[in-house]
């Protein structure tokens, strides 16, 4: 039975154990997110022959912030180091195109491993633990099969079933708190100053360039929320429930915003205190998928 550390399930990413498939196997847009267009199973020019990023500390700079909050929860070193077994696409070109299918499903159970260990981190989520416990084991074992079995799963029907289960630790883990239903509401660039949202459910909301400053977001459910330019300076997303690093990254905030214990500030905050201020320029024309 697996554990429930994020360390122990290999969820987090590991770019030196990786052969660079973000950069090869996704395509991206020319937007405000990337400064160039590119096509699914083509290597980004920045990536070098090493499977490194040529500009990795000057991503945001040289307009590729998007690269800066991708997260792959882990997928890259799993479909690199134990499907394909440490061979790479450059050393075994016919291993390409199925390893560039494999790894965005790979990357998808990765990304409900890390909500189902999160779920059961919550004492309140006890009555569905065993049933948590479960599907984390489930689909575990569907990330160590073969990549010929991989490219067939079906991530849609099982994301279905496992987020029906994070749904219900997130309504025990916010029961009597009576926080706001805005479950896929259009938020974007709304005015949400001091905003009192402790414990809304806030599923797949649309909080692009959204001004919550000093809002209250503690056990907020915040699952697949888009929070890309939203001003968090002085939110407390104390609790927050299934936040990731990948939305605080492309967030903005300050000092004293306040995180989860198990997310980092992100870098980007500290050099936009001493910056001179510019307009909000998210590309909201790509939406996320609701939850």
């Amino acid at each position: 039975m697996p554990g429930t550390n994020p360390r122990e399930l290999g969820l987090l990413a590991d770019c030196e154990s990786c052969f660079g498939l973000c950069c090869v196997a996704l395509p991206f847009s020319a937007s405000a997110d990337f400064a160039v267009d590119k096509d699914a199973g083509k290597p980004c020019h920045n990536l070098r022959e090493d499977f490194r990023c040529s500009i990795h500390q000057q991503l945001r700079q040289r307009g590729f912030p998007g690269c800066t909050v991708f997260d792959c929860f882990g997928a890259g070193q799993k479909v690199s180091q134990v499907t394909f077994e440490g061979r790479s696409w450059r050393e075994a070109p016919g291993t390409a195109r199925q390893m560039y299918a494999v790894f965005p499903v790979m990357r998808q159970l990765h990304e409900l491993l890390w909500y189902l260990a999160e779920a059961l981190a919550l004492p309140a989520a006890a009555p569905v633990h065993a049933e948590l416990d479960a599907a984390l084991a489930e689909t575990d074992h569907l990330t160590r099969q073969p990549a010929d079995v991989l490219e067939k799963v079906d991530v849609a029907e099982h994301r279905a079933q496992v987020n029906a289960l994070l749904l219900r630790a997130s309504e025990l883990a916010r029961a009597g708190l009576k926080g706001k239903e805005r479950r896929g509401a259009d938020l974007i660039g709304a005015r949400l100053k001091g905003a009192g949202l402790r414990a809304a459910n806030l599923r797949g909301a649309y909080l692009i360039g959204a001004d919550l400053r000093g809002a209250d977001l503690r056990q907020a459910d915040l699952i697949g929320a888009d929070l890309r330019g939203a001003d968090l300076s002085a939110a407390d997303l104390t609790g927050a429930i299934f936040l990731t690093q990948a939305q605080v990254n492309a967030a903005q905030g300050d000092a004293t915003t306040r995180l989860p214990a198990s997310l980092t500030r992100p870098a980007h905050w500290a050099e936009r205190a001493t910056a001179p201020k510019q307009g909000r320029g998210p590309n909201t024309a790509r939406r996320p998928r609701r939850r």
